[in-house]
């Protein structure tokens, strides 16, 4: 028989070395896409609307979508609740949206509720499902955002191709499109976990 014995303050100590080693890349990866969202921008000014810069914009915009995951990932989102409005919070996001994907239309009931709960974390939550509403929609697609103040939920619907095993994407790690890593959802059902907010799809 093997018995294992672990030094707990060791791991604890380990855990929270990686975590700021997590925190410390996170920080890091701010001036490289600082300096490429700046210099695109620049680019476009010389040469005009262009489909590949269109294409590395999109890219800069994922890989600030990732760097943002991450760190809601090591954050703990039950603590530090704020009382905001659910449709100012969304209308700025549908805002940014329809610049990145200007084929698809966005529609936002006008209902307003009010939320205590951590704001980031929740805008990270909206801007995850949103952002894949409009990534995983067809051409010329729809996004219909609605608010229900009686039964204080918001549903989020598009007219995408959709899911094939709905009871699996918020597994880490899963994934039905190439150019996703299964990891959106999963942080998506995390924070809803730690704030205790039912999601349903």
């Amino acid at each position: 028989m093997r018995v294992y014995f672990l030094r707990c303050d060791c791991v604890v100590l380990a855990l929270h070395l990686t975590r700021e080693f997590a925190r410390d890349i996170l920080h890091d990866f701010n001036t490289p896409l600082s300096t490429l969202r700046l210099n695109v921008a620049m680019l476009k000014g010389d040469i005009g609307e262009n489909t590949k810069i269109e294409r590395i914009e999109q890219s800069i915009e994922t890989a600030l979508s990732l760097q943002e995951n991450l760190r809601s990932y090591l954050e703990q989102h039950a603590q530090n609740p704020e009382l905001f409005e659910l449709h100012t919070l969304l209308s700025s996001q549908v805002k940014q949206l329809q610049k990145l994907y200007p084929n698809i239309s966005f529609e936002l009931e006008n209902n307003h509720l009010e939320l205590f709960c951590n704001p980031h974390a929740f805008a990270r939550i909206t801007d995850n499902l949103l952002t894949n509403a409009a990534k995983y929609n067809k051409k010329e697609g729809k996004v219909h955002l609605r608010i229900d103040t009686i039964q204080k939920q918001l549903s989020i619907s598009d007219t995408g191709y959709g899911i094939r095993n709905p009871q699996k994407i918020f597994r880490r790690f899963y994934t039905e499109h190439a150019q996703g890593m299964g990891i959106g959802l999963y942080i998506v059902k995390k924070l809803c976990d730690e704030m205790d907010i039912a999601i349903s799809v």
